[in-house]
C-alpha cells in the first residue's frame, strides 16, 4: 500500500476527519442562522407557529445550496445521522450530528441551544396539526387521506356519494371548471346528508377553474363508427349492430351505439325493414331491422359505417325498392370532430374562436390554408416568442413557434406519439418556455368564489404562479369574511415549481394550506422525465414549511376507468403514501379504485413515512436459519 494513502483505521486520520466534518457543518449552520435572522422582519406579523416554519423553510433551503453528499458519505461511517431526514426540524438535525461530533473530537458536549428553532418531535408534530387543519382528522387506520373528484351524478345519485363516504372518503373534491352553482349545491346536500347517515365528516374542497389555456371549437359533427367483428381471415363472425331509439326518450337499451330518432319514424320499423343512408365518407349502407322492442328497434350490417348528427335515414318497407319516409338522425354520441396532424405540419392558433378546421389543399395536392383552431385566452399572444415550445392535448403534440402575432401563432408540429395525432377541442396548450403573466383569479373565478367561501372547507387556485397570486386570493377570502377557508395551491407550471418558496412563504399567513401536485400539467411542463425528481423535490420543501401535500393526477386512473389497475399505477399509488393527501379523479370504476387505495395506503403507511424506510417485523420470511441451511444445501 501506499504510504500516503488514508486507512479507515488510523486515528489521526479519524481525528482529522471529525474536525473537517465540524468545520463544514458548523459554517452551513451559521449560513442558516445568518439567513433566518436576516429575514425575521419579514415574519413579524406572522404568529410563532408560523415564524417558525418560516425559519425552518429558510433552514431548509440554505441546507439545500450546498453539495454535503460527500459530507452524508463521512457522517454514514461513524454511523451518525446524514441528515438526510431533517426537512421538519433542520437546525435541530444539525444540532444533534455537531453535538456528536464535538463528542467524538474532544469528549465534550457543547452548547448549541437556540430559543426558535423546532426540536425533533415539535417539527412532525406540527406538519401533523396543519394538516388536520386543512384536511381534518385522518381515519382510525391509516394517515393518509383519500379525497375524490366528483362527477356530475353525484348530484342526482345521493347513494353514491354515501357509498364513496362508506368506503372512505375523506375529502370530496368539486372542480368548479364544470358544472353550475346549482349541481354544485345539491352536490354538497348529498355529501351533509351521508356524514350525517354516516356519522361521519368529509372536507369539501372546490376547485377553481383558473386560467387555463384550451383549444377551441371544433368544425364539424360527432361520428359514430360501428363496424362488424371479423375473423382471421376477414370473415364477418358478428355483425355490426346498432339501436335506433326514440329522440324523446331518458331510457336507453345497453347497446354499443345508438341513434336517437323521431317517435313517429320508429314506430314505422319492423323485422325485414331497411334503412338506407349516406355515411360521412360519402358511401352508401343499408341497415337491416333485426328486432323490434317497445322503446326500440334493433339493426345490423355486414359492412362498417360512420353516421352523424343529421345523416338522412331512408326506410324502405320488407323488399320494397322505394323509399318510404325518411328522417334526420339526433345527437349522436361518437368521436368529436378534430384536426388531422402529422410531423412538419403547419397548425394555425388563432385569437378568434371560430370552429377550426383541417388543412385544405388544391386539386394538385399543394396547400393552400394551414390547419388552424382558436385558443381561449390569446392575450399569451403578445407574451410568447419565436423558437418557444408549445404543447397541446397533455404533451401529445408538440410543436415549436415559427411566428407569433396579435392575432395568430403559426406553429410546426415537431413531436407526436405516433405518426399522426388528432387534436380536439377543449384541449390543454401548455407553453412551458413562454413568460406568461397572467392573473391566477379569473372573472369566473371571483364569481365562483362568493358560493366557494359559503360552502367550501378549502379552495383549491389552479395555475397559481406567484407570491401575488396567493396574496390575491388570501385578500379575496377577506373580502367575502372567508378567512377560515383553508387553501390548497396547486403546483402545475414549471413557473410556479420554480417559485414555489415564495409561494409557500406568502401562504404562511393562511389559517390552512396545502400543496397539491398537479401532476398532469406539471409533467408537461417541466418534462416528463423529470418527473419524479420534481415532485420529490416538492414533498422536500412542503415538509420543510410543515405544509400538507396532496398528490394528485391519473392515481389508479386505468383501474377508476375501467376496472383493471396496471402494475405501474399500483406502484405509483404505493409512493404515494409520503404525501398527506391522494387524490382519485372520477370514472366508472371509482368503488373499486377507493377499496384499492385504501388497502395499499394501510400497507405502505406500515413501511413508509416521508423519506423513511420503517423497519417492522417482516413475516414474509419468518426462518432465516432454514433458508440459509436450504441454500448450504442446494451446493454440490
Amino acid at each position: 500500500m501506499n504510504d500516503n494513502s488514508t486507512r479507515a483505521d488510523d486515528p489521526g486520520d479519524i481525528s482529522l476527519d471529525v474536525a473537517g466534518m465540524l468545520k463544514e457543518l458548523v459554517a452551513i449552520r451559521s449560513a442558516m442562522l445568518n439567513l433566518a435572522n436576516e429575514c425575521e422582519p419579514q415574519f413579524q406579523r406572522l404568529d410563532e407557529t408560523r415564524r417558525q416554519s418560516a425559519r425552518n423553510l429558510l433552514h431548509y433551503l440554505t441546507l439545500r445550496q450546498h453539495d454535503i453528499r460527500h459530507l452524508q458519505s463521512r457522517l454514514a461511517q461513524f454511523g451518525l445521522s446524514s441528515l438526510g431526514r431533517a426537512e421538519a426540524h433542520v437546525l435541530a438535525n444539525v444540532n444533534a450530528v455537531l453535538g456528536l461530533l464535538n463528542l467524538l473530537k474532544a469528549n465534550t458536549l457543547p452548547n448549541l441551544s437556540h430559543s426558535d428553532f423546532l426540536d425533533f418531535k415539535s417539527g412532525t408534530e406540527l406538519l401533523l396539526a396543519n394538516t388536520r387543519a386543512l384536511l381534518g382528522e385522518s381515519p382510525a387506520q391509516r394517515q393518509t387521506r383519500i379525497m375524490v373528484t366528483m362527477p356530475t351524478e353525484a348530484a342526482t345519485d345521493p347513494a353514491f356519494v354515501s357509498s364513496l363516504l362508506a368506503s372512505g372518503m375523506d375529502c370530496m373534491r368539486i372542480n368548479c371548471a364544470h358544472d353550475n352553482p346549482e349541481t354544485w349545491a345539491r352536490m354538497i346536500e348529498n355529501l351533509r346528508h351521508a356524514e350525517k347517515a354516516r356519522q361521519r365528516t368529509c372536507k369539501l374542497l372546490m376547485d377553481l377553474a383558473g386560467p387555463k389555456l384550451r383549444t377551441g371549437p371544433v368544425a364539424g359533427q360527432a361520428v359514430l363508427k360501428c363496424r362488424p367483428n371479423r375473423d382471421y381471415k376477414g370473415h364477418v363472425v358478428s355483425p355490426a349492430r346498432i339501436a335506433f331509439v326514440p329522440l324523446e326518450s331518458t331510457q336507453r337499451p345497453d347497446a354499443a351505439a345508438l341513434i336517437p330518432v323521431p317517435s313517429e319514424w320508429l314506430a314505422k320499423l319492423a323485422p325485414g325493414d331497411h334503412v338506407a343512408f349516406t355515411d360521412s365518407r360519402e358511401a352508401r349502407r343499408s341497415l337491416t331491422i333485426t328486432r323490434q322492442d317497445a322503446n326500440c328497434c334493433w339493426a345490423e350490417s355486414n359492412k362498417t359505417f360512420y353516421i352523424f348528427e343529421d345523416a338522412v335515414l331512408e326506410h324502405y318497407a320488407g323488399k320494397s325498392k322505394t323509399a318510404g319516409a325518411t328522417c334526420k338522425a339526433g345527437p349522436i354520441a361518437g368521436a368529436p370532430p378534430s384536426l388531422l396532424l402529422r410531423m412538419g405540419d403547419t397548425l394555425v392558433l388563432t385569437a378568434s374562436l371560430e370552429p377550426g378546421h383541417n388543412a385544405t389543399f388544391d386539386a394538385h395536392g399543394t396547400l393552400t390554408r394551414p390547419a388552424f383552431i382558436g385558443c381561449t385566452l390569446p392575450e399569451v399572444f403578445s407574451q410568447v416568442r419565436p423558437g418557444e415550445h408549445v404543447w397541446l392535448d397533455d404533451g401529445k403534440i408538440g410543436t415549436v413557434i415559427k411566428s407569433a402575432e396579435k392575432e395568430r401563432l403559426l406553429l410546426e408540429v415537431t413531436e407526436l406519439r405516433s405518426r399522426k395525432a388528432n387534436l380536439f377541442a377543449d384541449k390543454g396548450i401548455n407553453l412551458p418556455a413562454s413568460n406568461l403573466n397572467i392573473p391566477a383569479l379569473t372573472e369566473k373565478d371571483m364569481q365562483d368564489l362568493d358560493f366557494v367561501a359559503r360552502h367550501a372547507d378549502v379552495v383549491g387556485m389552479s395555475f397559481v404562479n406567484s407570491a401575488y397570486d396567493v396574496v390575491q386570493l388570501q385578500q379575496r377570502l377577506d373580502e367575502l369574511n372567508a378567512a377560515h377557508v383553508g387553501v390548497m395551491l396547486k403546483i402545475e407550471t414549471r413557473r410556479a415549481f420554480e417559485r414555489l418558496p415564495e409561494i409557500l412563504f406568502a401562504a404562511m399567513p393562511c389559517r390552512s394550506a396545502g400543496v397539491m401536485i398537479a401532476r398532469g400539467d406539471l409533467a408537461v411542463e417541466c418534462g416528463f422525465e423529470r418527473m419524479a425528481e420534481v415532485q420529490e423535490e416538492i414533498l422536500w420543501i412542503c415538509e420543510a414549511a410543515h405544509v400538507p401535500v396532496t398528490w394528485a393526477t391519473q392515481v389508479l386512473e386505468t383501474l377508476a376507468k375501467t376496472g383493471f389497475a396496471t402494475r405501474a399505477e399500483i406502484t405509483d399509488a404505493a409512493m404515494s403514501v409520503r404525501a398527506e393527501c391522494v387524490m382519485l379523479n372520477k370514472g366508472s370504476h371509482i368503488a373499486e379504485a377507493m377499496a384499492a387505495l385504501d388497502d395499499i395506503l394501510k400497507r405502505m403507511e406500515t413501511h413508509q413515512n416521508k423519506k423513511v424506510s420503517l423497519l417492522r417485523p417482516l413475516h414474509s420470511w419468518l426462518n432465516p436459519a432454514q433458508s440459509a441451511a436450504r441454500a448450504a444445501d442446494a451446493r454440490p
